[in-house]
């Protein structure tokens, strides 16, 4: 009986499925350029990850190369650099989250309670321009600001510091890394709490102003509220990518100077991977480092379903 219902209920979805193919056929022909670059680039790639349990040859191919089982996730997990890479990705990620997860929130707050429109939208032209810049030429121009006779240098001297070059010393690349990112992204981070707070009730604000509520108390007690679900969200998405490092950006930032303090999972398997040609190699930390971010997402998704009934499913 309960097999007859289940057959009967999956039929009647790829009815309705087929029903809405027949009456929006525009919009889902709007879905497919992004269902193919998915299918083509994230999933059709993961056959890929069987040489993570092989000693890959790229004569003898996937299925002439020789398995291995999990030597390679031995080999990384014993690896004299897995300690420093695991922990420079784990504190530059957790850095830009405690640091950069809240600029955009109270950004949008801000720009939310700004009256003139010509500011709000010259202003939001601005900052969003930095999201579209290279990242070759964004980080040509942090080298040049981090400079030993860049202008910061030259700022901290008016303090009493030593000339320096910030990028060449180990323990300021996580700072200057992460004041980078958030600078370069909150203004592009803060569009969706922008859209969020356009769908907050405006009554909810006339009332409060009735109430005596000035504009501080409307932000806490009714915008912060409204775009609370969107955060969560965000903050479940942003948590299932704390091993997921911008790889590029630190490739053209680091040194061998810096190593200590700026080498992470993804730069040192691009170094085995590509320019030591262990393909196996780097493949098992990429495979280690997406079962971690799978983890991550799955029990912050669990906490907050259970804390506040937002979730991603």
């Amino acid at each position: 009986m309960t097999g007859t219902v289940v057959r009967a209920g999956n039929a009647h979805k790829r009815v309705n499925l087929f029903k809405n193919i027949c009456t929006y056929p525009i919009l889902y022909l709007m879905v497919l350029p992004a269902l193919a670059y998915y299918i083509l680039f994230h999933y059709m790639p993961m056959f890929g990850l069987v040489i993570a349990f092989q000693d890959y040859k790229v004569v003898h191919g996937f299925l002439g190369s020789e398995w291995v089982g999990l030597k390679h996730f031995r080999s990384f997990l014993g690896d004299a650099y897995f300690l420093r890479t695991l922990r420079n990705t784990l504190l530059i990620s957790i850095y830009q989250l405690l640091w950069g997860f809240p600029v955009p929130i109270l950004f949008a707050l801000f720009l939310n309670e700004v009256r003139s429109k010509s500011f709000v939208r010259v202003t939001q032209t601005i900052v969003y321009i930095p999201h579209f810049i290279s990242a070759v030429v964004m980080c040509s121009l942090i080298r040049t600001l981090c400079g030993a006779n860049g202008p910061i240098s030259g700022v901290m001297q008016l303090f009493g510091m030593p000339k320096t070059d910030l990028l060449g010393t180990a323990r300021y690349f996580r700072t200057v890394y992460v004041t980078a990112e958030i600078w370069q992204e909150f203004g592009w981070g803060s569009i969706i709490y922008f859209a969020a707070l356009t769908g907050i009730d405006p009554a909810l604000y006339e009332a409060a102003t009735l109430d005596g509520a000035n504009r501080f108390q409307k932000a806490w007690h009714i915008s912060l509220p409204g775009i609370l679900p969107t955060i969560v969200i965000l903050l479940i998405l942003k948590i299932g990518n704390i091993m997921s490092i911008g790889w590029e950006k630190i490739i053209l930032l680091y040194n061998p100077m810096t190593y200590e303090t700026a080498d992470v999972i993804s730069t040192y398997s691009y170094r085995r991977g590509l320019q030591n040609l262990e393909y196996s190699y780097a493949s098992a930390i990429s495979f280690f480092n997406g079962v971690i971010n799978l983890v991550l997402i799955l029990g912050a998704n669990a906490i907050s379903r259970k804390l506040n009934d937002t979730s991603l499913w």
